[in-house]
């Protein structure tokens, strides 16, 4: 058995598969979260620069110290197109970790996003740029570069542990990683929870399906209602 590098830079691992992304791709990440067992979202405070920003791709994960981004650049420098830069940036406000520069080289690169623990800068270049970027807001202070970290290990960003290829998907909730090896059997369930919130919304817009059939019972379980005894 291969055993994992111990160098701090992990250049090989375990994509989630292209067929899967895509697929993926199809779905709000308030579904996965949901068929996830609503685990997987990162904390609310990372957010899109805009709304209509969408990532569906592996993650490349990434831990820098506060405040610098010097294992950013060498992670540029590895990752591959349709890549996620995932990274635990601590929920540093202090300064930003990417600007202009940095998030115009990642979409010249063919990368999917940026899902950042950490700050950004250059706002308005961004939006400009449409390339799809997440993080905790904007500082304009610039960051260092002479501090070492981390490039695929295990990360934990936004409050939940990340593992270099998970799925990761994003809009304008927020984002949401699933680990690679449970991504490809949660499509199904995504796809039926979908159909199934369409038919709720029809069923409410015909006015003939309201209240949630369930409301009851769970108030029942809940010790809110007696038993038989109903709203």
């Amino acid at each position: 058995m291969t055993q994992p590098s111990l160098s701090d830079i992990r250049r090989d691992f375990e994509r989630v598969s292209p067929d899967i992304v895509q697929k993926a791709s199809q779905f709000a990440s308030s579904i996965f979260a949901d068929v996830a067992g609503r685990r997987g979202a990162l904390d609310a405070r990372i957010q899109p620069l805009a709304r209509e920003m969408r990532i569906a791709g592996p993650a490349f994960t990434i831990e820098v110290r506060p405040g610098d981004n010097l294992m950013i650049h060498a992670a540029m420098a590895m990752a591959k197109p349709g890549d996620v830069l995932v990274i635990d940036g601590k929920a540093d406000r202090t300064a930003a970790l990417m600007g202009a520069i940095m998030m115009t080289a990642c979409k010249q690169l063919g990368l999917a996003g940026v899902v950042l623990d950490g700050c950004h800068r250059d706002t308005e270049e961004l939006l400009e740029l449409g390339f799809p970027v997440y993080s905790i807001g904007a500082n304009p202070n610039g960051p260092s570069k002479n501090v070492p970290g981390r490039i695929n290990w295990p990360i934990n960003a936004g409050g939940v542990a990340i593992n270099p290829g998970d799925l990761v998907v994003a809009d304008a909730d927020g984002v949401v990683v699933v680990e690679r090896e449970k991504a490809a059997s949660l499509l199904e369930p995504a796809a039926k929870k979908v159909a199934a919130e369409r038919a709720r919304i029809d069923g409410i817009l015909s006015g003939k399906n309201i209240r949630p059939g369930w409301l009851d019972e769970a108030l029942r379980a809940a010790g809110v209602l007696k038993e038989g005894e109903t709203l």
